[in-house]
């Protein structure tokens, strides 16, 4: 949405300068260094950033997974028969979240199973060979596995309501602590030009959508895949929360939350996200939470009267 909002000039006093981060990590070491100041990345890094200390806030909510992730169960697999089975997910990243989030609804611990590290393209081959019982998917991967697998399905995924209102599987945006203390202004403008961004993409979606494929150097049907066409979410991709839905989410504004969430919980689901990398074995300390968010800049929107409730069209 900030290459919309570069390529329709509704950022004109300032020029970003856009890269893309393959590896997660990296750009997260880059945000810390100062070698960027802004970076959107999905919001299961903050307890981690906090843990660290390093000079970096999450700023803002931007949208949750609306039914891209999910937990794939073996043949004649019930959740009661995983206890000591293999699980495939891979490791530090959302798709162990939500692994670990579904068996815990089910009654079984994370060390009931036999975890194996794999992305969803790595666990189409084990699955397809019977050697793995569950493994997060996402498409066009559980396609391939569901067609080539009768009777394997889906349990689990992030449209669920439970999944949904816990606020953990969301994408953030990211800012480095020094650019907002030294160039509040330039921070400001960035966070408002994403919105703006968003609101250009909602009322104009598929010429958006093309400027966004063009980008991305991807086929334009794909990013109606993930995003939509109806400039405002895509059941089985994401769901683009406006500016008042995320400044809810803050706590900056009054109203409740989108999808369930309530107003306030951005704190509440990042504490949430730390237990559960604990309880995984990915951390060892508890952290304060709150100390991974600034949404100063999200009331300063706010009190300057910035608005926007989007709709699906």
């Amino acid at each position: 949405m900030l290459e919309v909002a570069k390529e329709q000039n509704l950022i004109p006093d300032y020029d970003l300068n856009i890269t893309i981060f393959e590896d997660p990590l990296g750009g997260h070491a880059a945000l810390a260094a100062g070698q960027i100041d802004v970076y959107g990345c999905t919001a299961d890094y903050t307890p981690l950033v906090v843990d660290r200390g390093t000079d970096v806030v999450n700023v803002a909510q931007l949208n949750p997974s609306y039914g891209v992730d999910h937990v794939i169960l073996a043949p004649d697999t019930e959740p009661a028969d995983l206890p000591g089975k293999k699980v495939a997910a891979p490791q530090a990243y959302i798709g162990q979240l939500l692994m670990g989030i579904w068996l815990d609804s089910e009654g079984i611990t994370p060390d009931q199973v036999e975890w194996v590290n794999l992305n969803a393209d790595e666990a189409v081959g084990p699955m397809m060979s019977g050697d793995l019982s569950a493994a997060y998917m996402y498409e066009p991967w559980i396609s391939k596995v569901l067609e080539a697998k009768p009777g394997a399905r889906s349990i689990v995924d992030t449209s669920d309501p439970e999944m949904l209102k816990t606020g953990i599987f969301m994408d953030a945006l990211y800012m480095n602590k020094k650019f907002i203390a030294d160039n509040r202004e330039a921070a400001l403008a960035v966070l408002k030009a994403r919105w703006d961004g968003l609101a250009y993409w909602n009322q104009h979606t598929e010429e958006a959508n093309k400027m966004i494929a063009s980008f991305l150097q991807w086929p334009a049907e794909d990013v109606g895949y993930v995003i939509g066409t109806n400039g405002k979410s895509f059941e089985g991709g994401i769901y683009m929360m406006d500016f008042d839905e995320s400044a809810r989410l803050c706590g900056v504004l009054d109203g409740e939350g989108p999808l369930g969430m309530a107003n306030g919980s951005m704190v509440d689901s990042i504490a949430m996200t730390n237990d559960w990398w604990i309880k995984l074995g990915l951390m060892e300390n508890k952290v304060d939470a709150s100390k991974g968010v600034d949404c100063s800049l999200m009331g300063d929107l706010v009190k300057s009267g910035y608005r926007q409730s989007l709709t699906a069209h």
